[in-house]
């Protein structure tokens, strides 16, 4: 897909054109990245690459990964171009010691299935301390330049009114439903990134992102917003199990990348930064109806198609209630940030990329 398909390039393209992020800080540097393989990782990458092998910014990266056979074919294109990425084989309970110099860490690996953290909660809060507690201590034993965590807008908890929420905004998670195992160490590991920078001084920062897609989703992608295009695509009604009443902003990979980049560089240690694009913030339901709608959809696959509510299946246990999460983003913004893309943007380049 890399540098043939025209959205990913413009996608790498526009984000090696940030002109608010200081690349020249990058140049020279070697980088580990945790969750290279997902999603949000996989477009991380490929950006670093891009820069690397067209904006003169050498960079060497470091991806922990679980299998190197599937990281091998997730990444053969970069791979194949000669790109400085090398592997290191383990998982965030066990990662293999490392002997060169780490200038930056970005640590976006962790379970992400919610149906995962329901079953097994004790090894997410494990996988999750244990991982950052090594890669923390790593950054502290190399200086490192810059550490960021990635983590959730789902720290907050749930919010059942309509409020602006900052990233001093009171949270509340139950901490005895196990499904909680996530964002409540998602919490825990961003106090340990504040009390490392503060006892040790490292320069640790937290990223919080809200749900974020776009080019590069995989074709098995069961989360909501690739249920919905796949529908259509199929020329299918979107069939919701809710009213689709809850309400939070997405947020594209490219924008997700360079939000990432800007607080890694530019943010103020032992803090946290929201992400998310404010412009596109609505209801599930009105997500779903954007779908159904698109040019894409009319021109490409015989659309659009209706919107349907089925709430037969929902007894009040499979589907949570209706919450808002209206992500405040203006200190991020303050360090330049900006995101580009708006939600019918994000659905037609993803999907002209990857369902």
């Amino acid at each position: 897909m890399w540098t043939d398909n025209k959205v990913f390039q413009d996608d790498m393209k526009s984000i090696t054109e940030a002109t608010y992020i200081p690349w020249h800080r990058l140049k020279g540097k070697t980088i580990l990245v945790t969750g290279a393989t997902g999603l949000i990782g996989f477009n991380l990458v490929s950006a670093l690459a891009y820069a690397h092998l067209y904006k003169g910014i050498s960079i060497e990266i470091l991806a922990l990964v679980r299998n190197q056979e599937k990281a091998e074919v997730r990444f053969h294109e970069i791979l194949a171009t000669g790109f400085p990425l090398k592997f290191i084989v383990g998982d965030l309970n066990h990662i293999p010691k490392i002997d060169v110099h780490v200038d930056y860490i970005i640590h976006g690996g962790s379970p992400t299935a919610s149906k995962y953290f329901a079953e097994h909660p004790v090894e997410t809060i494990i996988a999750n301390l244990n991982g950052a507690l090594q890669l923390l201590e790593l950054a502290k034993r190399n200086q490192s330049e810059g550490f960021l965590f990635l983590s959730s807008m789902e720290v907050y908890g749930g919010i059942h009114q309509h409020e602006k929420v900052d990233e001093h905004h009171a949270s509340f998670i139950d901490t005895m439903v196990p499904r909680s195992s996530y964002p409540e160490v998602k919490r825990m590991v961003e106090s340990l990134c504040a009390c490392y920078a503060e006892e040790y001084h490292v320069p640790a920062k937290v990223i919080r992102l809200t749900q974020t897609f776009g080019a590069g989703v995989r074709k098995e992608d069961n989360r909501v917003f690739a249920q919905f295009a796949r529908s259509a695509m199929k020329h299918e009604d979107i069939v919701m199990f809710t009213r689709g009443g809850t309400e939070h902003a997405y947020l594209y990979t490219a924008d997700a990348v360079t939000a990432i980049l800007s607080v890694l560089l530019l943010g103020k240690d032992g803090e946290a930064y929201n992400a998310a694009n404010e412009q596109a913030y609505c209801s599930i339901r009105e997500m779903a109806e954007t779908v159904a709608t698109l040019p894409i959809i009319r021109e490409e696959f015989n659309g659009p198609v209706a919107v349907r509510i089925d709430e037969s299946k929902n007894n009040g246990k499979l589907y949570p209630p209706e919450l808002y999460m209206d992500l405040d983003t203006d200190k991020l913004q303050d360090l330049g940030w900006t995101a580009n893309y708006h939600l019918a943007d994000m659905f037609t380049r993803m999907i002209k990329t990857s369902l």
